[in-house]
């Protein structure tokens, strides 16, 4: 991390607590019954979009799949906002219609989520076209997992976005499931993702996904390429996530996951190892960090009063917001 400065270290930190506070305090809210959509929590994986929203700016542009809560914070898209939709209240960022994988926040630049995996991805190459034909110099990244590689419409946007030079970056968070399924059920033995993609003629990185320095190093790379060389650029990240694919839970009993490799992951604590890598540059302390996450814990508790004192939508209103 020897050339990242260490006010954009402190903003990653920030954001990674944010990301993982937040999500922590859906899973124990959850048994609540007042959030009533599915949430895909991101706990384990607040590196990569923290790094991504720290060096994007709000016109840049990013779109997400169902596990978007991360995404959406790292973007920097309202915290009351994001609470209400998941109360399903019409302060929410999505009008109390979407849930936890809608969201979106046109004013910092996130331009949706969705549910159906794979679904976002021939979106963001439809913003990264109409971007370059009308010259606006945005780059948009598509946040996508490993499962969406094994679909068809991945291909057919990849293929799309190096034919036509667009400014994507698609970004692959690769926590090596698909749901309870590992790669030996849904991909042939000693594949590589970014080997496999680098295959379609594009640019292509793999670093792992919980090193602060590792994924700021190869998302600055990706991101001059595609400002230099107008082309898509492909990240594959590797990260791992701690709770149940679809829930608040722990799935631990479940044991379709080994217990070491689990155990690894966590020892590998993204906001551990840049805690620790900030404590001994002496650029924070423990207690400026405690004190960060009390002030962060805080701002949680509001946005969790403010989702619950706000109004349902209308059933007068039932029909507003709809595309036509």
């Amino acid at each position: 991390m020897k050339n990242i400065s260490k006010n954009n270290l402190k903003k990653i930190l920030y954001k990674m607590l944010l990301i993982r506070e937040t999500d922590l305090q859906i899973s124990k809210k959850y048994s609540q019954n007042q959030i009533r959509c599915p949430t895909h929590l991101s706990i384990g994986q607040e590196c990569v979009p923290s790094v991504i929203g720290t060096f994007t700016s709000k016109k840049d542009l990013c779109v997400s799949s169902h596990r978007s809560h991360a995404h959406y914070l790292g973007k920097g898209g309202s915290l009351k906002k994001f609470i209400a939709e998941l109360y399903g209240k019409s302060t929410g960022c999505s009008k109390g219609r979407g849930g936890s994988m809608h969201l979106i926040d046109m004013n910092v630049g996130f331009a949706g989520s969705t549910a159906i995996v794979s679904n976002s991805i021939p979106v963001g190459v439809g913003l990264s076209l109409s971007s370059k034909i009308l010259g606006k110099k945005q780059i948009i990244i598509i946040y996508l997992g490993d499962a969406s590689v094994e679909e068809g419409v991945f291909f057919e946007s990849l293929n799309f976005a190096v034919v036509k030079k667009m400014p994507v970056i698609f970004v692959c968070e690769n926590n090596f499931y698909s749901v309870y399924s590992p790669f030996s059920v849904r991909q042939p033995p000693n594949r590589e993702i970014y080997k496999m993609v680098k295959g379609c003629h594009i640019k292509t990185f793999k670093t792992n996904g919980n090193f602060t320095n590792s994924v700021v190093s190869s998302f600055l790379k990706a991101k001059n390429y595609v400002k230099k060389n107008e082309k898509p650029v492909f990240l594959e990240y590797q990260t791992y996530r701690w709770y149940e694919h679809c829930g608040p839970n722990l799935d631990d009993h479940l044991k379709y996951r080994d217990k070491n490799e689990l155990l690894y992951w966590k020892k590998n604590d993204p906001i551990k190892i840049l805690e620790n890598f900030l404590i001994k540059k002496k650029w924070m302390k423990n207690n400026s960090i405690q004190s960060m996450k009390k002030s962060i814990i805080k701002k949680i508790d509001l946005a969790f009063k403010y989702a619950k004192q706000s109004p349902f939508p209308k059933k007068k209103d039932l029909y507003k917001y709809l595309y036509k």
